[in-house]
């Protein structure tokens, strides 16, 4: 199972948006980590839920949570999801 992590700046977006939307994006997180796998990963891209993103220095990919994007790392190694960003469509690719 993959354990879910934030750096310090994710954390500080996720407080800024409003307490039913937070709780909306924890709650999905939970679920994401706890259902992970490579099969679960790859139909989630098929659907267009997830994007590796691409032009990076390293491996990203974005979660989509209704009108939130989430921002992730993957590491295979330590089975740690690091979420780098979460903010809104329009903030997400700056």
């Amino acid at each position: 199972m993959y354990v879910l992590e934030f750096v310090r700046s994710s954390k500080k977006e996720l407080k800024n948006i409003d307490k039913y939307n937070q709780v909306f994006i924890l709650n999905s997180l939970e679920d994401f980590i706890k259902n992970f796998s490579s099969e679960y990963e790859s139909s989630l891209m098929n659907s267009g839920k997830i994007k590796k993103l691409q032009g990076q220095k390293e491996i990203l990919y974005r979660l989509k949570l209704r009108s939130y994007r989430v921002i992730y790392k993957k590491y295979e190694d330590k089975l740690v999801i690091l979420v780098v960003h979460v903010t809104t469509r329009e903030g997400a690719y700056k």
